[in-house]
Order: C-alpha cells, then sequence, then structure tokens
C-alpha cells in the first residue's frame, strides 16, 4: 500500500486549529489517511489518554482572566488552571485562557460554559485535546459571573482576578469600580459587611482569637516583650449602643483617673472611641470590604471611599485566584 503523503500546508492547517506540534499533526494525519476531521480526532484521542493518566495531577498553577460585556452589566472571572508556571505564563496558553473567557461571558454556571461549543467541541473537550498538546492537566479551576447595574474588573499579572458590581453608573465610575476592584484582588474579603455575618460564626472565631492571642502572649511574656491587646470583641456586629456606652464611661474613667480636665475630654474621646472599635473589629477588617481600610489612602475605608462618589454602592464582588 502507498504511504500517505502529507504536504507542509496540511500540517500547518491541522496545526493552526489544534495548537498542536508539527510532528504530532503530521502523525495524526497519517493515521488519518489525510483526512482533517479524523486528524484532529486522533488528536483528541491522545489528549485523552494523556488526560487519563493525569487525572490525579492538580492544576495549581495557570492563568486568571476576566471579561466584561460590552455595556458593563456583567462580568465573568475564570481561571484555566495547568501544573507548571512555565505553562501558565505561556503566551498560547494564556489567549486560550483569554478565548475561553469569552465564551464563559455568555453563560451564568461553569457546567453551561463547560457545554458551550468551542470551534465544534466542546470547551470540555478543548481542554481534553489541549491537555493531549501540552501535556499537562488543564482544568477550569474557577468560575465566578456577576452581574449589576454597572460592572468592573482589576487583574493582577494573570493570578487574582476580581469583578465588583455598583448600584448605577455615577461620575468616574469606571475609576471607583477599578479601585475597589484592586481592593478586593489585593486584601481578599469574603463578604461585603459585618451585617452578612452569622452570629454563631462571630461567636466560635471571637474565642478562636482570643485564645491564640492569649497563647501569644505566654511565649512574650516569658521573653519580657510587650503583650498583644486582648480584645473583648471582633466584629461591628458585637457592639451594640450598650457596649460602646460603656466603653465612653471606661475612657472617661481613664481620663478622670490620668487627671485631664473634664473641659477637655470632648476633644479626646472621639480618638479613644476610634481606637477601642478599630481594636474590636479585627474580623470585619480581615474580612469585610466595606469595612478594610482603603488601600490607596488608609485614613479611609472602603465605604467612605466609595461614598465619596455620592449616592452609589457596591451591590456585590466576586474573587477568583490561581492555585
Amino acid at each position: 500500500m502507498e504511504a500517505i503523503k502529507i504536504t507542509a500546508a496540511e500540517v500547518n492547517k491541522l496545526r493552526k486549529a489544534t495548537g498542536a506540534g508539527m510532528m504530532d499533526c503530521k502523525k495524526a494525519l497519517v493515521e488519518a489517511e489525510g483526512d482533517f476531521d479524523k486528524a484532529i480526532d486522533v488528536l483528541r484521542k491522545k489528549g485523552q489518554k494523556v488526560a487519563e493518566k493525569r487525572a490525579d495531577r492538580e492544576s495549581s498553577e495557570g492563568a486568571a482572566i476576566s471579561k466584561i460585556n460590552a455595556d458593563q452589566t456583567e462580568g465573568v472571572a475564570i481561571v484555566l488552571g495547568c501544573e507548571t508556571d512555565f505553562v501558565g505564563k505561556n503566551e498560547n496558553f494564556v489567549a486560550l485562557a483569554n478565548q475561553l473567557a469569552e465564551i464563559a461571558l455568555n453563560h451564568d454556571s461553569k457546567e453551561a460554559f463547560l457545554t458551550a461549543d468551542f470551534e465544534g467541541m466542546t470547551v470540555a473537550e478543548k481542554l481534553i485535546e489541549q491537555t493531549g498538546v501540552i501535556g499537562e492537566k488543564l482544568d477550569i479551576t474557577a468560575f465566578e459571573k456577576l452581574q449589576a447595574p454597572f460592572v468592573g474588573t482589576y487583574v493582577h499579572i494573570n493570578k487574582i482576578a476580581a469583578l465588583v458590581g455598583l448600584s448605577t453608573k455615577v461620575d468616574k465610575a469606571d475609576t471607583l469600580v477599578k479601585d475597589v476592584a484592586m481592593q478586593v484582588a489585593s486584601m481578599g474579603a469574603s463578604t461585603l459587611s459585618y451585617k452578612d455575618f452569622d452570629p454563631a460564626f462571630i461567636a466560635s472565631e471571637t474565642e478562636a482569637r482570643i485564645a491564640v492571642i492569649e497563647k501569644d502572649n505566654i511565649e512574650l511574656g516569658r521573653l519580657g516583650k510587650t503583650l498583644k491587646n486582648v480584645p473583648q470583641y471582633i466584629s461591628m456586629a458585637q457592639l451594640t449602643p450598650e457596649v460602646i456606652a460603656q466603653a465612653e464611661e471606661a475612657a472617661k474613667s481613664e481620663l478622670k483617673a490620668e487627671g485631664k480636665p473634664e473641659q477637655i475630654w470632648d476633644r479626646i474621646l472621639p480618638g479613644k472611641m476610634e481606637r477601642f472599635i478599630s481594636d474590636n473589629t479585627t474580623l470585619d477588617q480581615e474580612k469585610c470590604l466595606l469595612d478594610q481600610k482603603f488601600i490607596k489612602d488608609e485614613k479611609q475605608t472602603v465605604a467612605q471611599y466609595v461614598d465619596s462618589y455620592g449616592d452609589v454602592q457596591i451591590t456585590g464582588f466576586k474573587r477568583v485566584t490561581v492555585g
């Protein structure tokens, strides 16, 4: 039987369509006796075999990508995962991640996205095909969608992608939403406000955090170092009007004991109360976006920064990370 002659043009066409190497494309075309579609199936089956062998590998590297629709009312953030940072930074890999994100923008769930069309195959099939091409397990390790009257995004070196929604499009909304998205990417908040916390969660966190500080203080005391402040509370949700009133009375007692004239207390008390609230809302400052110190100006909170733009609120946010 005469060997099938495969031209360089045919190999190049298959390479462009699949991203596979020249030799793999040539072998696939030979096996498929020159049939282009069958050659793609050959490469896909190779990908399935590689995917099966690497199924237990972790896709802990990759690229985080976000996309916003034309009228800025919807955004999506995904992570295309791979096994090594070398592949994660590859131009073709990042280009594939961007193509996938464009498709993801039109779907509301990861499941729907994986079954969506990608140039004649599903997204899931494309991932298997590229697993064979690249030789590493590829997977969509994160998928987040956000809808709002105005949506913006920020991506940090393709490792973290954040989406933020606004209640309305105000003047300089692009700047506001990018700044807040940068805050989300950098500080990793998990909820908007302390009002979202479950009381049981706050109670368990309070107990755990106090226990950690008390344990640290034992070692600090042994070393003769300054002990850490042990807070009574960790969230604004615990600072009821009664608690604030008691704290204010305690502050006044301190001022009196220090011999400070009563006529200047009004100038000193606000600072003491601000310090009390700061010391007793550590959970909020870590986990609640609006209660965090704004990274571009730590003299104000994110909520105060948002308020400076007028009648607008943050309606929600999403964050995806590589690894």
